[in-house]
């Protein structure tokens, strides 16, 4: 029976969606998965009870499905900002190999993609929101807006295949283009679809690889630069 994730299982290069979106398939090993999931986890832990907490936040009239933990700064939704505390608790450190991460997913990006190697070897990595998808959970379209930086997004999956949706600049509905994301690829996008609408429409059950630190769900790392330099 066809599904919306049809290719997963063939051949699948780096490759340039759309200008300035990079899928990078299979970037992270089965031990390097293992070890940022690891490390997220330990983290949460640390700040489990505190107002830093991982949540599933709360967002206009509803929750989101999703819970996300935010490093570096703490991506507050009411209103929607950037801050360093929340009631007196300090955000988390952002971890340091998250700088080499962005460095590695930059340099292969850039190699497909003239709109994003300006940012090869320029993009500082400030925050990153470590976001859990629980099984059956989605993200609806929205654009990363609060960053005034024009720096990429680095995107990381683990876990269960996931469909990443990249609608257009100016609304929520088509055009755009589906992307199957499956355990350790990367998705970059700046450039021009920097602030492009996008989202999670679905995760596939039954797809989380054994030995990459989830039993069930997905994680996906989503790493940013937040003020211009």
């Amino acid at each position: 029976m066809a599904t919306l994730f049809d290719d997963e299982g063939l051949d699948r290069p780096v490759r340039e969606v759309i200008p300035g979106v990079v899928h990078l398939p299979g970037f992270l090993s089965l031990e390097e998965s293992r070890a940022l999931v690891e490390q997220a986890r330990g983290l949460a832990r640390q700040v489990a009870g505190t107002p830093t907490a991982m949540v599933r936040p709360e967002v206009g009239a509803g929750q989101m499905s999703v819970y996300i933990l935010s490093l570096g700064y703490h991506w507050q939704t009411k209103p929607y900002r950037y801050v360093r505390s929340v009631d007196g608790a300090r955000v988390p450190a952002l971890p340091e190999n998250y700088q080499g991460l962005v460095d590695r997913v930059l340099d292969r990006a850039a190699a497909v993609s003239d709109e994003l190697s300006p940012w090869r070897g320029r993009m500082r990595a400030e925050t990153a929101l470590v976001n859990f998808y629980p099984p059956g959970s989605h993200m609806g379209m929205h654009v990363d807006g609060n960053e005034e930086s024009g720096a990429p997004v680095v995107s990381l999956s683990i876990g269960q295949s996931a469909l990443f949706r990249m609608g257009n600049p100016d609304n929520r509905g088509r055009p755009y283009r589906d992307v199957s994301l499956l355990s350790g690829d990367a998705i970059v996008f700046g450039g021009p679809a920097r602030r492009n609408y996008h989202g999670i429409p679905a995760v596939q059950p039954g797809t989380t690889p054994e030995g990459c630190g989830l039993k069930d769900g997905r994680i996906n790392i989503t790493i940013r630069e937040v003020d211009p330099h």
